[in-house]
């Protein structure tokens, strides 16, 4: 047995996946030596119903004292793998074998009664993926969220040219970039807490009909309460409508799915910010801690690792996501097949937790999270935006010709007539505009009916924004909401920006 001092004191705490990437915070709950700590817990709580309904007395339930309780909580995964290997072929069983050592004399024979293995094992994932999304990994989400959410405020009138396809196309804003960015991660972070919530376990027996509860008295004697809901009570959970020998797989697969999609929203991030870092854009630029090496060979690089990362755990969770779709089908109620595939579904979580370790990593000498020091080069912001002035006006021109009266096609005339004109003196679209009415009177009469005000936007493209800051701000704004520790319950479930307030 391990040292009670220290729960985790010499055990394997490997996380599924590949050794390289480990976040030690999830250790305490999918380390492999921590894997069927659920399953004691699910024991215990059965035992605890068994003597609130009558069936264990009080005073057998007495022999049950903290001290044995904490090693039946401490039974290894590597302790119970030794007796399946060698005796049991087994797992569940192995673990009640190892109980069995432990347990008073007198409670021996209620171990596992009246469990089938899946009782424990669907349940025991259920409440593994709860504690890792409750516990672990939604407070860094909250922690991200912020931080973004605060980069969209400082950075939301911050003029820089979109791209579309890979093209100069209108100017937004860094802080709009971002907002996107936030909107999604948050969405995200929405529907995975959602799906959270509605994850269900079940104490349903070998085909999920009760028949022992139901036929040996353990559902008589639950009384109004059924003996499912008591166990399930006791561990945060409720029950599935109906369940075969395993849960239903839907609950669980759109919880990682969720998952995944919030990895993607992650990996967009990424892809953005090793593009925004090539050398011929130069926008943005990761910080570059002391001692760091971009190459082996080319010491002047500065690669966007932690970008690069970003990303390609997503890559990962898209593969491993294969396996959860690979579940959805079953042999009756119940085979083995997916048995193998389902020990790796923590796998997401893992990665998931390696982009959020990422990207929150603290570093410099305040120890701010990565993502907060992320630099925003403005002259290379300034100077891309400036190389697209000349051109980026041609939406806002064709359509005011159009509104003012011109009667031919003003996209054709802009594409064909306009921008090579431009391209070639190296002047704005509005001056060759301009060039061109001198030569051409029903034009100069269209030019002539365009507004004023609007005459000033065409000449002032850096301005040509719309909502950017304006969005920019409301989605800031929205993204706190969600995360606020006092949010309505209807609004947590209402995914809507346009229904929390934002403008459309």
């Amino acid at each position: 047995m391990t040292n009670q001092s220290d729960p985790n004191e010499g055990k394997n705490l490997s996380l599924p996946g590949n050794p390289r990437y480990q976040p030690k915070e999830l250790q305490d709950i999918f380390g492999y030596d921590n894997l069927y700590r659920p399953w004691a817990i699910i024991e215990l709580a059965k035992f605890e119903v068994m003597n609130e309904i009558g069936m264990i007395s009080n005073e057998d339930y007495a022999l049950l004292t903290p001290a044995i309780r904490q090693l039946i909580l401490n039974i290894t995964t590597s302790e119970t793998d030794l007796i399946e290997r060698s005796i049991t072929h087994h797992d569940v069983n192995a673990h009640v074998q190892i109980m069995r050592e432990i347990m008073p004399e007198r409670l021996k024979v209620y171990l596992h009664m009246p469990f089938t293995s899946y009782d424990k094992i669907s349940t025991g994932y259920v409440m593994q993926y709860k504690e890792a999304f409750e516990k672990v990994i939604e407070p860094k989400i909250k922690e991200l969220i912020f931080c973004l959410a605060q980069l969209v405020d400082t950075y939301s009138d911050r003029r820089q040219i979109g791209r579309t396809h890979g093209q100069y196309a209108l100017p937004i804003t860094v802080g709009f970039w971002l907002a996107n960015i936030l909107s999604r991660v948050t969405y995200n972070y929405l529907k995975m807490k959602k799906n959270c919530d509605e994850l269900r376990g079940k104490i349903s027996g070998a085909v999920g009909a009760y028949n022992a509860q139901v036929a040996l008295g353990f559902e008589k004697n639950s009384g109004r309460k059924s003996f499912e809901d008591r166990i399930l009570g006791k561990l945060n959970l409720k029950a599935a409508l109906v369940s075969t020998q395993i849960l239903p797989p839907e609950q669980v697969a759109y919880f990682f799915h969720s998952a995944l999609m919030f990895s993607a929203s992650l990996a967009q991030l990424g892809r953005d910010g090793r593009n925004l870092m090539r050398s011929d854009i130069a926008e943005i630029s990761e910080a570059f801690e002391e001692g760091q090496v971009g190459s082996s060979t080319m010491a002047q690089k500065r690669n966007p690792i932690n970008f690069e990362n970003t990303e390609g755990m997503f890559l990962r969770n898209k593969n491993e996501f294969g396996k959860i779709m690979d579940t959805l089908i079953s042999e009756h109620q119940r085979d083995l097949v997916n048995s193998s595939p389902m020990r790796d579904f923590p796998i997401i979580l893992v990665n998931l937790m390696c982009q959020l370790n990422t990207l929150l990593r603290p570093g410099g000498k305040d120890k701010s999270p990565f993502i907060k020091r992320i630099t925003i080069n403005e002259d290379a912001v300034e100077e891309n935006l400036t190389k697209s002035l000349n051109t980026i006006m041609a939406e806002p021109i064709y359509i005011s010709l159009q509104l003012a009266g011109y009667k031919g096609d003003a996209h054709h005339l802009v594409n064909h007539q306009l921008t090579p004109m431009s391209q070639s003196e190296g002047i704005p679209l509005i001056a060759c505009l301009e060039k061109l009415t001198k030569t051409d009177e029903e034009l100069n009469t269209v030019y002539q009916n365009i507004p004023n005000d609007i005459l000033e936007v065409l000449w002032s493209p850096k301005d040509y924004i719309g909502k950017a800051a304006k969005k920019s701000h409301e989605v800031a704004n929205w993204a706190r909401l969600q995360i606020a520790e006092k949010v309505r319950a209807s609004q947590s479930h209402d995914l809507g920006l346009s229904q929390n307030g934002l403008s459309k």
